[in-house]
C-alpha cells in the first residue's frame, strides 16, 4: 500500500513536470512562443523546485510524509489548475514555477516513506518501482494531453493535470504511514548529507545523466514534429512508448542493483549506455524514420533507467533518519541541472542544430562517470555498517 500510494502520488506530479513536453507544439502556438521560450517553459517546474526540495525533505524528516505531501502537492494542484485561465507567457511561467515549488514536496517525502518500509535486500527494487512514477506520469501525459488540447487550447490539459495532483495529494495523505520502526532523528545533525563529499559526487555524477534524459524525453515531440514532419499525435506516441518501456527499465535497474549488492557499479554501466545511446541519436537525426525512431526510443528508455538506483544510493548513505534530507539534496542538485539544461538545450538547437545539441548532451553522462569513479563503493550493506540505518523488514 505504501509503495503504491507513493508511486501514484509521484506520478501525478511527474505528469506535469515531465509530460508537459507533450504540449510543446500547442504551447508554442497558443502563447506565441519561440523555441527558446518553449525551453524556458519546460524548465519552469524544475526551476520552481530548486529552493524548496531540501526544505521539504527536512520537513518530512520532522513531521512525516503524509502532512508534507498533502499540503505541498495539494496546493500545487490548485496552482496548476489556475494556469487554465492564463493568456500570457509571464503568467504561464509564474504559475508553473509555483507549481514546482509546492509540488516538489512529493519528491523527497514519497521516497522517504518507501525507504522506511523495505529491507536493504529489497530497497533497490522498491525505490526503482517508486521511480517508475516518472515514466508512468510521462506516458499518461503523452497519451492524454495532446487529445485534451486537440483544439489548440491547452486549458483542459492544465485542468486535468491540476486535478490529478489534487488526487495524488489525497491518496498520499490518506494512505501513507510511518514505518513501524524508525531511526532516532538528530535534528542538530540533519544536514549531515550536505557535508558528505560522497553525496556531492554521487548527486553531481549521476545528475549529469539527466542532461541526456532531458534531450531525449523533453524534446522528442518538438524534434519529430518540427524537424522530421510527424504530426503532434504521432510524435507524442513515440514519447509515450519511451515512457512505457522506461517503467520496466527502472524496475529492472533497481532489481539489478539489489542482485549485485551495489548501486555505483550499475550506475556507471547505465551512464556509459546513456552516453552511447544519445550519441547514436545525434548521428541519426536525418536518417530514415524507420531507423531513427527505434534508436530514439531505446536511448530514451536508457536515459530513464538510472534515477531509482541513484536515489537508493543517496538514501542508504544518509541512513533512515536523514533520508528525507538526503533525497531532498539529491533532487536539488538534479533540479539545478534540469532548470539550466532544459532551456539551454533549446537555445543550443537554435544556435546550431539538433545533431550538435544531441552530441553535446551525450558528453554529460560521460563526464558523470568520472565523478562516480571517486565515490566509495556503496553497497546495500553500506548504511548498516556505519550504524546509521534502522530499516525495518518489509511488511508482509
Amino acid at each position: 500500500m505504501i509503495l503504491g500510494a507513493g508511486t501514484l502520488a509521484q506520478s501525478t506530479f511527474s505528469a506535469a513536470s515531465v509530460g508537459l513536453s507533450a504540449l510543446g507544439p500547442v504551447l508554442r502556438s497558443h502563447y506565441h512562443l519561440s523555441l527558446g521560450q518553449v525551453g524556458i517553459v519546460l524548465g519552469a517546474v524544475s526551476f520552481g523546485m530548486l529552493p524548496t526540495l531540501l526544505p521539504w525533505g527536512l520537513l518530512a524528516d520532522r513531521i512525516g510524509e503524509r502532512a508534507v505531501i498533502g499540503l505541498g502537492l495539494g496546493s500545487g494542484g490548485i496552482a496548476m489548475m489556475s494556469i487554465a485561465f492564463t493568456t500570457s507567457y509571464g503568467a504561464l511561467l509564474a504559475l508553473l514555477v509555483l507549481f514546482g515549488a509546492l509540488g516538489s514536496s512529493i519528491n523527497a517525502a514519497s521516497g522517504r516513506a518507501v525507504m522506511g518500509w523495505f529491507s536493504e535486500e529489497q530497497r533497490g527494487l522498491a525505490l526503482g518501482i517508486r521511480q517508475t512514477a516518472v515514466p508512468i506520469g510521462g506516458a499518461a501525459a503523452a497519451i492524454g494531453l495532446p487529445w485534451l488540447a486537440a483544439s489548440g487550447n491547452p486549458s483542459h490539459a492544465f485542468l486535468a493535470l491540476g486535478a490529478g495532483a489534487l488526487a495524488g495529494a489525497a491518496v498520499g495523505a490518506l494512505l501513507l504511514r510511518e514505518a513501524p520502526v524508525r531511526a532516532e532523528i538528530d535534528l542538530a545533525d540533519v544536514a549531515r548529507p550536505l557535508r558528505d563529499l560522497r553525496n556531492w559526487l554521487l548527486a553531481t555524477g549521476s545528475g549529469l545523466f539527466v542532461v541526456a534524459q532531458i534531450a531525449l524525453t523533453n524534446y522528442p515531440v518538438l524534434f519529430l514534429h518540427e524537424h522530421r514532419g510527424l504530426t503532434t499525435h504521432s510524435a507524442a506516441f513515440v514519447l509515450a512508448a519511451m515512457n512505457v518501456l522506461g517503467i520496466g527499465a527502472r524496475i529492472a535497474a533497481g532489481r539489478w542493483s539489489d542482485h549485485v549488492r551495489s548501486r555505483i557499479g550499475p550506475l556507471r554501466m547505465l551512464g556509459l549506455l546513456i552516453a552511447g545511446g544519445t550519441a547514436a541519436v545525434a548521428l541519426l537525426v536525418d536518417a530514415p524514420l524507420a531507423v531513427l525512431v527505434p534508436v530514439l526510443v531505446v536511448a530514451g528508455v536508457l536515459s530513464l533507467s538510472w534515477n531509482g538506483v541513484a536515489f537508493t544510493a543517496a538514501a542508504e548513505m544518509a541512513g533512515t533518519g536523514k533520508s528525507g534530507a538526503a533525497l531532498g539534496f539529491q533532487q536539488t542538485v538534479l533540479g539545478v541541472l534540469v532548470s539550466v539544461a532544459t532551456p539551454a538545450f533549446a537555445a543550443l538547437v537554435v544556435a546550431t542544430s539538433w545533431r550538435v545539441a544531441f552530441l553535446v548532451a551525450a558528453v554529460f553522462p560521460a563526464v558523470g562517470l568520472l565523478a562516480l569513479r571517486w565515490v566509495a563503493g556503496v553497497t546495500s550493506g553500506a548504511a548498516r555498517s556505519r550504524g546509521t540505518s534502522a530499516i525495518p523488514p518489509a511488511a508482509p
